[in-house]
């Protein structure tokens, strides 16, 4: 499990097709040494195994095999050499909760619209990331809730339709890939998981409706 607190960025170096997945290549001196064969990592929000970790390459690096699910479903396979991703170790049990509960399961991609300094030409300003997420979606996401961008835990500031903004603090923005971004590019979102299974528990979802003996029912 993730908890959205981007540890470090890495770079990529390849993206080589093999017969049986496609294998990405990622630079990260700064992790590496805390990696082992197996390990669970989250690259742009999307969890994978580290394999062929080489700490004394230069510069150092560690390898992922993408399935066809994860080609299909995420962005990761139209990354370019040299684009930056954003990576996060999982979160050992016990350990507090910075962010929220993030799978590294990516739902979706959405298409970034915007990234709009608050304070332009100021030497430190908060920003704000403007995006269309897909339709299906769009029900699982509400003002103030959480969700995952790029392996980003952030807070909805609004949702109008299927376009959401994203207040952006200056450190996460200089911590992240998302100062490498320009608008159109394609986005990795991870809804919040709580909202997926509060869903499931209507049986089926268009038949609940709140009526007066459910809520005797339910003691109100």
């Amino acid at each position: 499990m993730f908890t959205g607190l981007i540890e470090t960025t890495g770079t990529l170096l390849v993206i080589t097709p093999t017969e049986g997945a496609t294998r990405i290549t990622i630079a990260s001196p700064t992790l590496i040494s805390r990696l082992n064969t197996g390990d669970s990592i989250a690259v742009n929000g999307v969890c994978l195994t580290a394999l062929s970790i080489e700490p004394n390459a230069l510069p150092p690096r560690f390898s992922a095999d993408l399935a066809a699910e994860t080609i299909a479903r995420t962005t990761l396979s139209h990354l370019r050499p040299d684009s930056v991703v954003n990576l996060e170790l999982p979160t050992p049990a016990g350990s507090p909760l910075g962010g929220h509960v993030v799978q590294g399961h990516v739902d979706g991609t959405a298409t970034m619209l915007a990234l709009d300094p608050i304070t332009p030409n100021a030497p430190e300003t908060d920003w704000r990331l403007r995006l269309q997420l897909p339709k299906f979606l769009t029900r699982y996401v509400v003002p103030q809730g959480s969700i995952t961008i790029e392996g980003i835990s952030l807070t909805v500031a609004s949702i109008n339709d299927n376009i959401v903004e994203v207040a952006i603090i200056p450190h996460t923005y200089a911590a992240t890939s998302l100062r490498t971004l320009t608008p159109g590019a394609s986005l990795n979102i991870e809804v919040d998981v709580l909202s997926k299974y509060a869903e499931r528990q209507k049986t089926p979802p268009e038949a609940f409706h709140l009526t007066e003996e459910y809520l005797i029912a339910n003691g109100y």
